[in-house]
């Protein structure tokens, strides 16, 4: 079953409707305390119940600088994420909305995101939405807490090794991501 454009809407929604969708369907289980946009996914007059979102920050500088020398103009999807049972071509519509809200209000000109072979992903969704893909990298070890959620070193302070353990958090091995950028506007390429 596919997706009706016609019964669905794009709207940007409160941080805490997002990060509730992540933490309920997105394998991270949790997300950012802030993002730059916020974009859900609703069938026409139900607006209370969002069946998706779209969670966009800006990557650090590094990140941006390795897709274009103005790495101020670069955002990063972090987080996508469709409600299950929903049709197959759920995710490509949220974003592809999402994408043309962001281009229509010329604050970035590139976008970067990752998919995580340890999560099974492959890119696809960024293939069919017409990103360009640079290529696999591996990726940084992931910390997880008692339930499952995903830590990160730096999510109040730069956190060691040492101190990740003590809190009880568990380290689990590297996986490959695989890059993919999208040009919205003449941004310059790195």
């Amino acid at each position: 079953m596919h997706l009706r454009k016609a019964e669905f809407t794009v709207e940007t929604v409160p941080l805490a409707m997002g990060r509730s969708l992540v933490a309920a369907h997105h394998y991270a289980g949790g997300s950012s305390n802030t993002a730059v946009y916020r974009h859900g996914l609703f069938r026409l007059g139900e607006p209370l119940e969002c069946l998706g979102v779209a969670l966009w920050l800006p990557p650090t500088q590094p990140a941006a600088a390795s897709v274009s020398t103005d790495w101020r103009g670069v955002l990063s999807l972090t987080r996508l994420v469709i409600v299950p049972d929903m049709p197959t071509n759920s995710a490509s519509y949220l974003l592809g909305r999402s994408i043309a809200l962001i281009r229509g209000e010329g604050r970035f000109h590139t976008l970067v995101t990752y998919a995580d072979e340890g999560q099974g992903h492959t890119g696809a969704i960024y293939r069919a939405t017409n990103w360009d893909y640079i290529g696999a990298m591996k990726g940084s070890p992931v910390w997880l807490d008692d339930f499952g959620r995903q830590v990160s070193t730096k999510a109040t302070v730069n956190r060691t090794y040492e101190q990740m353990l003590a809190l009880g958090y568990v380290r689990h091995p590297a996986t490959r991501k695989h890059k993919f950028v999208m040009r919205l506007t003449g941004g310059v390429a790195a």
